[in-house]
């Protein structure tokens, strides 16, 4: 009424005074809160299916670690459906995704620097991972991941340690012969076959199946997503030979929707994932673990090749053709590639391995 009748306020009571005013004020507060809400963002993130690793329970937290950040300002909308695997960074690059959760090894086929650490006797642990991370390798592969897939890096992580479950046992390097083995990279993929083994591709969702119906003889993958889907009920034997055990993921934002967020919001999301970082890491050891102890509940017994065994396996004739793949890949990329790989084992104080 106040709000709406041709009464001046001089005219008016105390009483009406102070009811124009409330009336006011409240009006006041919804335009406000209207503005807020103007100043909401909505972001997609697609990642892949892959339970019970760090990078699944990581990802999974985005969501609340960026509204918790931005004080509800920013909401993401994570989905392992948005996109097919093998497109997870060409989605961000082409702008379908705003975020994604996307992995190196992927891509190691196209730009061989995304895949170092599948190259077998370079980077042994989650440590020396870290340590060429930090001496130049991340810093080299964020301007990559700008440059060829448009993307900015928020974060880092890891996957937990790789093993190969299979069917049989394959404990000596001559266990390896004729096995039909799912791989994710092309260096193992070259192992394998210099073994006399026979690499096979294929996505994680059709592991289980192709293990029942006998179309593979076993897997390497994460301890914790072997773990999780339960390979290892069809694949008793859970083997540790140490062939590219680490590989690396990172949360990647389209450039374009990173800058239509506010420069404050910008900082804040970043520490949130500043945060994510230190976790993937800090507790890289227990996510490996706590899935390794599950599986022993289960009856799970794990077998770790021997320094001796480990070294039949990397001989020069069997891990050449993994180094020479990639060498000649580098070439054609424009860049090279022994040089690159002895800046890394001086990182790590290592020599290149006789014949190599």
């Amino acid at each position: 009424m106040f709000l709406t009748q041709p009464y001046s306020v001089r005219g008016m009571s105390a009483a009406q005074r102070a009811l124009c005013c409330a009336l006011l004020c409240l009006a006041g507060m919804v335009g406000l809160t209207g503005a807020s809400r103007a100043q909401e963002y909505d972001l997609t993130m697609s990642v892949i299916v892959a339970p019970g690793d760090g990078y699944s329970i990581l990802t999974a937290s985005v969501p609340e670690r960026v509204a918790k950040a931005t004080g509800g300002k920013v909401k993401v909308t994570v989905s392992d459906s948005l996109v097919p695997p093998a497109q997870i960074a060409a989605a961000v690059r082409e702008g379908r995704v705003d975020m994604t959760g996307a992995l190196h090894t992927y891509l190691a086929a196209d730009e061989p620097r995304m895949g170092i650490f599948n190259l077998p006797g370079l980077v042994n642990d989650i440590h020396e991972y870290k340590k060429v991370c930090d001496a130049f390798w991340c810093e080299d592969t964020r301007r990559i991941w700008r440059e060829k897939w448009n993307g900015i890096v928020l974060a880092e992580g890891a996957w937990c340690t790789q093993q190969l479950f299979s069917k049989d046992p394959i404990r000596t390097a001559a266990d390896f012969k004729g096995k039909r083995l799912r791989v994710h990279n092309p260096q193992t993929a070259e192992v394998v076959n210099a073994l006399g083994g026979k690499p096979v591709a294929m996505a994680t969702t059709e592991i289980y199946a192709a293990l029942e119906r006998g179309v593979i003889d076993g897997v390497f993958i994460s301890t914790c997503v072997g773990g999780a889907l339960e390979f290892w009920r069809i694949a008793k034997n859970v083997q540790n030979w140490a062939l590219g055990p680490i590989n690396g993921w990172a949360i990647l934002v389209n450039p374009d929707s990173w800058e239509r967020l506010p420069e404050d919001v910008r900082k804040q999301i970043q520490g949130a994932m500043d945060e994510l970082q230190g976790e993937a890491f800090g507790n890289y050891d227990q996510f490996v673990k706590n899935a390794m102890q599950a599986m022993e509940k289960n009856g799970v017994t794990f077998w770790v090749a021997s320094d001796a065994e480990r070294a039949t396996v990397h001989k020069a004739d069997y891990i050449k053709p993994s180094y020479d793949a990639w060498y000649k890949r580098a070439e054609q990329v424009g860049f090279d590639g022994r040089a690159y790989i002895d800046r890394v084992r001086k990182v790590l104080g290592k020599q290149a391995p006789e014949g190599l």
